[in-house]
Parts: C-alpha cells; structure tokens; sequence
C-alpha cells in the first residue's frame, strides 16, 4: 500500500478495478437474468448493501473503495436486469427455453 502512495498509483489502480468490477457485472447481469429472470433483483440489492456497509467498515482505502464501487455496481445491476429482460423480448438477447416469460402468457 505504501508503494502505491508513494508512487501515486492508488488512484490508477482503483480506476483499473473500477473499469473491470463493472466489465464483470455486465454479463453477470446477462446470466443472472437469463437463468433466474428478474426475480433475481434481490440478490443485487442484498450484495450491494453488504459491499457498501463493508466499505464503511474497512480501514484501508483501496479495499473500501472497491468494495463502495461493487456495492453501487450492485445497486445499478437491479435496474440494469429490468433492462435485460426487456432486451430479451425485444429480441436482443437469447431467451432461456427452459423459463416462462410474463409476456408469453396468453390468457386474458
């Protein structure tokens, strides 16, 4: 950590972290979505709130601002599954054929 200081590189090494913790959640939002649908949504809220409240707990900087950034990634993905599913029934993205979606119900 000194080295980082002493260097200036902590600022580059959390934009870098930041870059590929929000480069991660893009398919696992993909994933989560295809195989759980958006009732997943929870899962990210849960996560995020434990990252964030870690991040206040953590004395160290570089850790508690990668777990600020993965708790708010977090909160982003809840919408970001709404968005998915929406890509899906547009066509953008593959359907899960093993999974009933709510606009395939045909009953009025």
């Amino acid at each position: 950590m000194e080295f980082l200081q002493e260097y200036h590189l902590l600022g580059l090494i959390i934009g870098l972290s930041t870059f590929l913790i929000i480069g991660l959640f893009h398919p696992l939002v993909i994933k989560a979505e295809y195989h759980f649908g958006t009732r997943c949504w929870w899962w990210f809220l849960v996560a995020g709130i434990v990252a964030v409240v870690l991040s206040l707990l953590v004395g160290n900087v570089l850790i508690s601002a990668l777990l600020g950034v993965t708790g708010f990634s977090c909160f982003w993905s809840i919408l970001e599954v709404f968005h998915q599913e929406r890509r899906v029934k547009k066509g953008w993205f593959p359907r899960n054929p093993k999974r009933t979606y709510p606009w395939d119900n045909t009953e009025a």
